[in-house]
């Protein structure tokens, strides 16, 4: 595994992030484990990744922050020398609140992060993995969520409009790349049972909205791991400018 593909996964200390790291490890791909401030969050998934023989190494940087954006990519340069796939996960969310309640700030926060993060990101990764820029190709899997869809009204209207603007940022990427050996992706989860929730002020939410799903439960972190892994493979040579729905039908 120490020759295979490398993959960087932004917000990897945790949730649907932790589970691509861990996901992908295992089909040998040697994963960039992202945080911002969980140190031992990072470290514990990479010393999962190890102790089931892979390879892994954690990455310190904030994706709203220019200089943790430039922090990532050196840090993935300095360790493996190349980039195949990047999967833009980290986002935050912020507490249940109506448009007209929502301060400046909380929206400027949420846009920095879940969309010029992924768009730094992804530039970033373009400048390793496109064939104009002399490299060898590579996948690219942005999250969405289907509150892109729905809107999130009386909740997260502001967060969906982050996610919103990340499904036109994938269409407009793939077909930009097209021709550079790169394929640009999306995954839009539904009701996931991971940490987001309580990170936005409402724990229970998985649970509570489980009767709103037609398959009447959450979706767990591996299963949206899959459908990325999907999108990251060979499997899926063909698949570009697609957003791919992992919602229980929601």
């Amino acid at each position: 595994m120490s020759d295979g593909p490398v993959l960087l996964v932004t917000g990897g200390s945790r949730g649907i992030g932790a589970a691509v790291a861990l996901a992908a490890a295992s089909e040998g791909w040697r994963v960039a484990v992202n945080y911002a401030s969980n140190r031992d969050a990072a470290e514990d998934v990479v010393r999962r990744i190890a102790e089931a023989g892979g390879t892994a190494v954690s990455v310190e940087g904030n994706v709203g922050r220019e200089e943790g954006v430039r922090a990532i990519f050196a840090a993935v340069d300095t360790a493996f020398g190349r980039l195949d796939g990047l999967v833009n996960n980290a986002g935050i969310i912020g507490p249940p609140q109506r448009v007209d309640e929502v301060s400046p700030e909380r929206i400027e926060q949420l846009f920095r992060v879940n969309v010029t993060g992924s768009i730094r990101c992804a530039a970033e990764a373009v400048l390793r993995m496109s064939a104009r820029h002399g490299g060898r190709g590579g996948s690219i899997v942005n999250l969405s969520s289907i509150a892109a869809v729905l809107g999130a009204p009386g909740q997260y209207v502001d967060y969906a409009a982050t996610k919103g603007a990340i499904d036109s940022f994938t269409v407009g990427l793939a077909r930009e790349v097209a021709t550079e050996g790169i394929r640009v992706n999306a995954v839009r989860p539904g009701i996931i049972d991971t940490e987001i929730h309580a990170s936005g002020g409402l724990p229970d939410r998985a649970r509570d909205l489980a009767p709103t799903i037609p398959i009447q439960r959450p979706g767990t972190a591996g299963e949206v791991a899959d459908a990325i892994l999907y999108l990251l493979s060979d499997k899926a040579t063909y698949v570009t400018g697609t957003i791919l729905t992992v919602s229980g039908g929601r």
